[in-house]
């Protein structure tokens, strides 16, 4: 029986935005008008008072019917402060009233009882926001039997309100409540900013006056430059003295704020295994200059250290020599972090350099449906999922949906928008942070799926909302793991400076005055990927390596044969407008509708005859054409297209070459098979390029005189052509070129014509291949 068909196609939805308040057509601009309203019972627990002497580690316990939250434990406190929130769900409470019992902490199993306080669920007011919060109160505990004796007082806050609450980011949901201690920080949703990024150059003009510790032997240096954990080294100096030049540049990605220092190190090679280490100096990245256009700043002379051991072993620091650099931060730049393909943003570096703002971005992550179990958990499957959206600089991270295949997050961001030509990336994954995983591989969160959204695509001031299928790329195949639903509302502030944005330059000018090298961009972008990591791991709670790596498309340009097949059809597919037309024109030289023929041919004729009408049609019929597509144009973002990737119809041996480790880890056997499929395509694609080769190259030679005669009959029919060209008038020569090629059939012949023949007999320079 075979499997069903996978539908990956995007489908429309209609939720209740805003309560209600919102459709897709509407410009209206609030908080949280794109998402669905989630209410809420908040208690906020602030302090008690006057306990009672014996309670030494006190603590609060909520109570909503099955669920359950409690304060950390306070030791020695009488009167502790909590400031700890509680948020229910109101949809999953099956509850007449809230149970808060205050408990004092102790060894046994049974925490004793202090105090209680009960509040009916319908007596509790709403809050809507953008109110003031509401202000917490003093309540008597009472004891178990009801009555108010010495047992304290409580000070709380309790409402019913939506996630546009301001408390709603920090408080313990009872979505989470298997999840205790340490881990709850894992759940809530967060907001994180990216570091900036500076492109670090470091100009190496000269070293002075080096002291190998050979002098017999010709030194053979190089600089070795440090920032953080990442190494580059220059070229060995052409010159063999001790007088070193280079005029070479190395470059880094520096993070604000600028921790490690510049280490620099003139090395010198003794041997294949041996180096010595002849001086170094350390640069702090505070004390550089920062420039914004290509001006070549002033170089400076840097001394050199270096340690050395007496007879008593004490090291000692001595002046080694001199190195004169230039060392700037380039702010004109925009720091890659992102495939160019897919990036979120375009600015350079310095503040002074970015455009104004053309518009807003915001999305509303409102639930998924159908994921997969990612984990086992008590012998039965299981999914944590959260969201993470990134675009600019700006990360944000959705609460943790505990032990869902249906989550629902409902929660609001903005982003302010400079270029329409941008990507957001949205990824949803499953987290593995919440039990304390003790391996490896329980600590990895695992990826669900990834949206894409550019917003040139989109419509200012419409409210897009859709299921996008999450789809996952695996060692044994493409996976759909789920949907998710989001809305996206893109809303523009300047429609003159929407537009203006189509004509300026996508990156900074310093790329185009000072331009980096295709292997620079690509080192540069491993770096700020790494940094970037690096950055946000050490956030609370941190955003793991493989979500910003999956995020940021790491790897993205590694080999993949099913890749270059998608990228050649692409390719294919874009000239397809040209195959159409060359399709169309030989029906017409081959008289299949005569009346279209001599249509054809009148008009070819008006066009000769009256050449000033040529690029005025052509510019109507683009018109036309634009016009009548209108009806056909895209109803929805386009999305990852698994047909367009061809992953649905490689054979499993390609995912598994994709996938393989760098080096590989694979056996002989199977690396031989793929060498041999390699070389067989690189074969064809060397005879294609070949063929271009020989093509351009038999052009060349028409005047080059490598063949003598050929050469002579070019230069002939030039010249017969001058004179000609001269004395008749070209329009006439137009008209019978048209003319002679749209001939009827029965007056053409099937061998190659003159100019065929001769084209084809001139010289290219493949006699001379080995």
């Amino acid at each position: 029986m075979s499997e069903p068909d996978i539908d990956f196609s995007l489908k429309e939805t209609s939720p209740n935005l805003g309560g209600g308040r919102v459709s897709g057509s509407e410009k209206l601009t609030s908080s949280f008008d794109l998402v669905e309203q989630l209410h809420f019972l908040y208690v906020k627990m602030v302090r008690a008072k006057g306990l009672p002497p014996s309670p030494c580690n006190p603590f609060v316990e909520v109570k909503v019917g099955n669920y359950e939250g409690t304060t950390k434990s306070l030791e020695n406190n009488p009167d502790p402060e909590w400031n700890q929130v509680f948020a229910f769900a109101k949809d999953r409470i099956q509850a007449v009233t809230v149970e808060i019992t205050v408990r004092n902490k102790e060894s046994s199993t049974n925490d004793k009882v202090v105090g209680k306080l009960r509040f009916d669920i319908p007596d509790i007011p709403s809050r809507v926001p953008p109110d003031s919060p509401l202000a917490p109160q003093w309540y008597s505990l009472e004891d178990e039997n009801g009555s108010k004796g010495e047992r304290g007082e409580l000070m709380l806050a309790i409402w019913m309100g939506t996630q546009a609450d301001e408390v709603f980011p920090d408080a313990w949901h009872s979505d989470a409540a298997s999840v205790n201690g340490e881990s709850i920080a894992n759940t809530r949703s967060k907001v994180y900013i990216s570091p900036r990024l500076w492109y670090l150059r470091i100009n190496i003009i000269q070293a002075q006056d080096l002291v190998p510790m050979n002098n017999k032997r010709i030194p053979q240096v190089y600089v070795k430059a440090m920032l953080g954990n990442m190494a580059l080294r220059s070229r060995f100096s052409p010159d063999k003295s001790l007088n070193p030049t280079w005029n070479e540049d190395l470059m880094f990605v520096a993070a604000e704020p600028f921790d490690d220092p510049l280490m620099l190190s003139v090395v010198d090679k003794l041997s294949d295994n041996k180096e010595e280490v002849l001086g170094s100096c350390s640069i702090h990245l505070s004390k550089v200059e920062k420039r914004l256009m290509p001006i070549p700043i002033e170089a400076n002379w840097y001394n050199l250290e270096q340690s050395v051991q007496d007879n008593r072993n004490n090291k000692e620091v001595r002046f080694a020599s001199r190195l004169n650099l230039r060392v700037c931060l380039d702010g004109g730049y925009h720091v890659l972090d992102e495939s160019i393909y897919y990036s979120s943003d375009f600015r350079a570096t310095s503040k002074f350099l970015w455009p104004p703002a053309i518009g807003v971005l915001e999305l509303g992550i409102l639930n998924a449906s159908g994921l997969l179990p990612m984990k086992s958990k008590n012998g039965r499957g299981t999914t944590d999922a959260y969201c993470v959206a990134k675009y600019g600089p700006k990360w944000v991270r959705t609460r943790t949906i505990v032990n869902s295949f249906a989550p629902k997050w409902n929660e609001q961001y903005t982003w302010d928008v400079y270029d329409p030509y941008t990507v957001i990336t949205i990824g949803v994954f499953d987290n593995c942070h919440l039990q304390g995983g003790s391996n490896a591989v329980d600590s990895q969160d695992r990826r669900i799926g990834k949206v894409r959204i550019r917003l040139s695509t989109l419509n200012a001031d419409r409210i897009y909302t859709l299921s996008y299928p999450l789809i996952v790329l695996e060692p044994n195949g493409v996976k759909k793991t789920g949907e998710i639903q989001l809305s996206v509302r893109f809303t523009c502030s300047s429609t003159w400076n929407l537009l203006q944005s189509y004509t300026q330059p996508l990156f900074p000018q310093m790329h185009y005055l000072l331009p980096l090298s295709v292997y620079q961009i690509e080192s540069l972008r491993h770096q700020a990927t790494h940094t970037l990591s690096s950055r946000l791991r050490r956030a609370e709670p941190p955003l793991q390596s493989e979500v910003v790596e999956y995020m940021l498309d790491v790897g993205s340009n590694v080999w993949s044969l099913r890749r270059g097949r998608a990228n050649l059809e692409r390719l294919l597919a874009a000239f397809n407008l040209l195959v159409e037309a060359w399709k169309w024109f030989d029906q017409i030289r081959k008289w299949k509708n005569p009346i279209s023929t001599m249509a054809v041919h009148f008009l070819y004729s008006m066009l000769i005859l009256f050449p000033d009408m040529i690029l005025p049609l052509v510019f109507l019929m683009c018109v036309v054409h634009g016009a009548s597509q209108y009806r056909k144009r895209p109803r929805h973002p386009p999305h990852m297209d698994t047909k367009l990737s061809l992953v649905e119809s490689v054979q499993s041996d390609d995912f598994d070459e994709e996938f393989d480790t760098f080096p590989t880890s694979k056996n002989v056997k199977v690396l031989k098979k793929r060498y041999d499929r390699l070389r067989s395509i690189a074969g064809r694609m060397m005879t294609i390029i070949g063929d271009l080769a020989t093509q351009a190259e038999r052009l060349n030679s028409m005047l080059s005189w490598r063949d003598p005669r050929a050469t002579s009959l070019f230069m002939a029919f030039c010249l017969i052509a001058c004179i000609a060209f001269y004395l008749v008038p070209w329009r006439l020569f137009a008209l019978g070129f048209g003319f002679f090629g749209m001939r009827h059939p029965r007056f053409r012949i099937s061998i190659p014509s003159m100019p065929q023949n001769f084209f084809k007999r001139l010289p290219a320079r493949t006699d001379s291949m080995i």
